[in-house]
């Protein structure tokens, strides 16, 4: 087992390692920002150093300095968390070359899964369902309308590397095809440094269902069961539930199974999440892998009961899944709330500043996972969460009506919040019923 962990991250998710490794008896050296200087949850890991300044590019996704913070605190493992440089191959294996344990896959399934194109190649050959589209990456804008008329429209670009929604056009004729693939491609290259797009049919109205699997270094696989991840703006979630809702239970299980099947294919290792589209026929389709710990994972470990934090680090240093797939329940309904420092009614614009006043809720099966308090700011600089609200009781409705009564208490002041739209989606009657799809935010407010 590891005596000292780096956790290559700031924030909730750095919080969130620094508790696990704290229970585990093990020492946790943080790393910060200048923006992140002073955050009350560096002083509960056992060593902090600043890495720059406030901007990511210049701290937190610098791989030499974390490097170099790795040796001086004597790690024996990194864990990147999410974000950042969490699924970036070239740091795990830099991480393994400097003989330290990168807490994640091995970089090659990391670089092949991380590639949309070769991991629907990996689909396929484990038999995984996949939306029909252009067999690699589109070599000129010829062969992209040519596929679009086979497959025919609407149809979906979508750059090869990356996600977010960032490379991604529905074209719905030929003319928005031309422009769509030139927009697209320009916007990868800038988002992700690789210009490579594909094509594929474009789904409406899909729902979003995603598979949470661990995988030991002994051939061990299994599922946590699904999440339902379909509320969502400009491809960004905002709510997340297990069990996923209306889901028919053959459903369920062909598409945790397919996870698995897909996971072995890849030589994956460690936690790692599937992520599916599902049509209004219950027909679901293979869309990617992250190849790390996902933002909504609390709602898989309210339901199974499992810390998928200690079970990342469990794996990296060589154990054994503890549990066998017939072991892992799914008990009662978990629900997560994204809050963030954002104003709704003005497309979302981000709204740093200080936070005021901060009066969060509680009660039985209430978590808030945060790294915030009153008087802290929230910085410009990185991404505005200011945390993740989760509910887990024995039934969907009544989890519902804890969250309602959740955000009766919640309170946050001197920022703008997206508080006043879960209030909104929670009383919808479309969402109670479990109707919703991806497009549903945007098309409702």
């Amino acid at each position: 087992m590891f005596q000292r962990i780096l956790i290559a991250n700031r924030g909730e998710i750095a919080l969130r390692i620094i508790r696990a490794c704290r229970e585990m008896g093990i020492e946790s050296v943080a790393v910060f920002s200048e923006a992140d200087r002073g955050a009350h949850y560096l002083e509960l890991a056992n060593e902090a150093y600043c890495i720059g300044p406030a901007a990511a590019s210049d701290s937190y996704l610098l791989i030499n300095r974390l490097i170099s913070v790795a040796e001086i605190g004597n790690v024996q493992a990194v864990h990147p968390g999410y974000g950042f440089l969490a699924e970036n191959a070239h740091f795990a294996k830099v991480c393994r070359d400097c003989n330290i344990e990168f807490i994640g896959p091995p970089h090659e399934a990391m670089s092949q899964l991380g590639d949309k194109v070769s991991a629907r190649a990996i689909a396929m050959a484990a038999k995984v369902p996949c939306v029909p589209g252009s067999d690699g990456l589109l070599t000129d804008v010829n062969e992209a309308v040519k596929v679009a008329n086979e497959i025919g429209y609407p149809v979906l670009i979508k750059a090869t590397a990356g996600g977010g929604g960032k490379g991604m056009r529905v074209a719905g004729n030929e003319v928005s095809l031309r422009a769509g693939l030139q927009a697209a491609s320009a916007e990868a290259e800038k988002a992700f440094g690789n210009a490579g797009v594909y094509l594929e049919k474009f789904v409406e109205r899909p729902r979003h269902v995603e598979v949470q699997v661990l995988a030991d270094h002994h051939g061990n696989v299994v599922h946590l069961w699904e999440r339902d991840c379909s509320m969502q703006r400009k491809h960004q979630k905002l709510i997340e539930e297990s069990p996923a809702p209306n889901l028919p239970d053959e459903v369920r299980q062909d598409i945790c199974n397919s996870a698995v099947r897909l996971v072995k294919e890849s030589g994956y290792q460690n936690a790692g999440t599937v992520e599916f589209i599902v049509d209004k026929d219950y027909n679901f389709y293979f869309i990617e892998v992250n190849a790390r710990i996902q933002v909504e994972h609390p709602v898989t470990e309210m339901v199974t009961g499992i810390d998928l934090i200690k079970q990342q680090i469990l794996v990296a240093s060589g154990a054994k899944l503890p549990f066998e797939q017939k072991d892992i329940p799914c008990n009662g309904s978990a629900i997560e709330l994204r809050v963030n420092a954002e104003d709704p009614d003005n497309d979302f614009r981000g709204s740093p500043g200080k936070i005021t006043k901060l009066r969060q809720p509680g009660g039985l099966g209430v978590r808030f996972d945060s790294h915030v308090h009153e008087g802290y700011t929230i910085s410009p600089y990185y991404d505005s969460m200011i945390g993740k609200l989760i509910v887990h009781r024995q039934t969907r409705d009544d989890a519902i009506a804890t969250m309602k009564r959740c955000l009766r208490e919640f309170s946050v002041e001197g920022v703008k919040t997206t508080l006043p739209l879960a209030a909104k989606m929670f009383n919808n009657s479309d969402f109670v019923a479990g109707t919703v799809d991806t497009t549903f935010v945007e098309r409702t407010w």
